[in-house]
């Protein structure tokens, strides 16, 4: 494949992949005149044969024109209603998972998506060996308590593996992404100014793992358990799928979760993890699946190159 400069324009956000190692087929330009399902009409009507790179491109637009109606509603005194379940959703949720939504039945008209929103309202997925998660926002408590770890979540699920995902933070100015495929495997990080990097796990520091834990979640006690056979250098709390962008960009090592959750809070930084040279497994070690029809994660570990120990 010949390596092509890509460019995503929104707004003054101008991000060019060439350098970084990204490879594509065509050259993308997305502006604030053209949303983001209109770009991915173009493209369906250029007639391009998709692989899971090529789909790296519309996605990310996706996922920058989401966040910017996130932020849009993050500066505002947003009210907070309340689902069937009892957790929190805001008007940020529903419009960028609208957003993207549209944007994805345009781009790939025969994958199935599965958002969060719509499957709250009722929304019944389908067996499919190829499907979309969405998250759009994804940390909600944190986007209450505006601290700025919230993130916009999308991932491309085949048979049971994310090969695609892009994870925005837009309170932070931050946005990673990543493809497990056999025409490209990576992870990359990119700014505000669309400054870019290529992004991998790191080993442990000789004085112990970097452990991260939720913020808000999670069980203590098993966390303890868990991290009793290894030494152990810092533990920080986060919010939301960042933890697991964290661990691909080298600046943590391990984060075990014992805890609900679900398949579109973590698909899409799966992706990047993956990409980035890391893992997410069970507790028995298996790799973490993720099945349409049962979208409960089990308890997990997202890892860079830490060894598990039994």
């Amino acid at each position: 494949m010949v390596s092509v400069v890509v460019v995503v324009n929104i707004g003054d956000l101008q991000i060019d992949l060439e350098d970084s190692g990204f490879k594509c087929h065509w050259v993308l330009r997305v502006n604030r005149r053209l949303c983001a399902d209109s770009c991915a009409r173009l493209l369906l009507e250029w007639g391009m044969p998709f692989t899971i790179p090529d789909l790296l491109s519309p996605t990310l637009a996706l996922v920058q024109q989401a966040g910017i109606e996130v932020m849009r509603v993050y500066a505002t005194d947003f009210e907070v209603s309340r689902k069937a379940d009892r957790s929190p959703v805001t008007q940020a949720d529903l419009l960028a998972e609208a957003i993207i939504t549209s944007g994805l039945k345009e781009l790939t008209p025969d994958i199935p998506i599965i958002g969060e929103e719509a499957t709250s309202d009722g929304a019944q997925a389908v067996a499919s060996d190829w499907f979309w998660l969405i998250d759009p926002v994804d940390g909600t408590r944190e986007f209450l308590d505006r601290n700025g770890e919230f993130t916009v979540n999308v991932a491309l699920v085949h048979r049971g593996k994310p090969v695609l995902g892009v994870v925005g933070a837009p309170a932070i100015s931050e946005t990673f992404f990543g493809v497990v495929s056999p025409q490209q495997t990576g992870a990359w990080q990119l700014d505000a100014l669309g400054r870019h990097q290529a992004i991998a796990c790191s080993p442990p520091p000789a004085e112990g793992v970097r452990v991260l834990c939720s913020r808000n979640h999670g069980d203590t006690e098993a966390l303890d358990r868990f991290l009793a056979p290894y030494q152990v250098a810092s533990r920080q709390a986060a919010g939301s799928s960042l933890k697991l962008c964290r661990i691909a960009q080298g600046a943590a090592d391990i984060y075990p979760r014992f805890g609900p959750t679900m398949a579109w809070d973590t698909a899409a930084a799966h992706a990047v993890l993956s990409g980035a040279g890391g893992r997410v497994c069970d507790i028995q070690h298996a790799d973490l699946q993720y099945n349409p029809l049962s979208l409960k994660n089990p308890h997990f570990v997202a890892l860079g190159l830490t060894q598990l120990k039994p």
